[in-house]
């Protein structure tokens, strides 16, 4: 019986959704408005070896039964979405977390680099250097390098002991 189920199975992936739809109807008895393959194939297959090799067993249907008695079912059905929308957002902006590692706004770090000494100010969210204002750390760094370097290790000595503050 296993060689006939693997061959039907076979042959319900060749088939077009509406045959798919017919051979539902045959071994369900009832017709299907399902056009989902993979669901239609499954459940077919599935059909094909309960009857093949047997249904479930008396017992386990009761087994069944009962654990559908026990379960708790909605009553109600969910709302509906058209009516649950919810207001837009007002336009709040929510202060990013300040980082610990950070020196308070105003400060400003000073580090020497290639013989010159590199000046960046700590503002509220952001550094200011050489008149231009950059989001992180390290983008000061990169704009100072050349190259990606992390920006707490790059102004670490600076950090450490803060300098004057405006």
């Amino acid at each position: 019986m296993e060689l006939n189920i693997v061959n039907e199975v076979t042959t319900l992936e060749r088939m077009t959704i509406g045959q798919l739809r017919q051979r539902f109807a045959e071994l369900f008895g009832e017709t299907t408005q399902a056009s989902n393959r993979t669901w239609l194939v499954k459940r077919i297959a599935w059909r094909l070896q309960a009857l093949a090799e047997g249904d479930l067993s008396e017992r386990a249907r009761r087994r069944a039964a009962e654990l559908a008695r026990d379960a708790d079912l909605r009553l109600n059905p969910p709302p509906s979405k058209a009516n649950t929308i919810p207001p837009p957002p007002e336009d709040v902006r929510i202060p990013a977390p300040v980082d610990p590692r950070l020196p308070p706004s105003g400060t400003i770090l000073t580090r020497p680099y290639k013989g010159q000494f590199v000046q960046v100010h700590v503002l509220t969210e952001c550094f200011a250097y050489a008149g231009r204002v950059f989001p992180s750390l390290s983008a000061v760094a990169k704009a100072i390098t050349g190259s990606h370097c992390n920006g707490f290790l790059f102004f670490r000595n600076s950090l450490n002991h803060t300098k004057e503050t405006v």
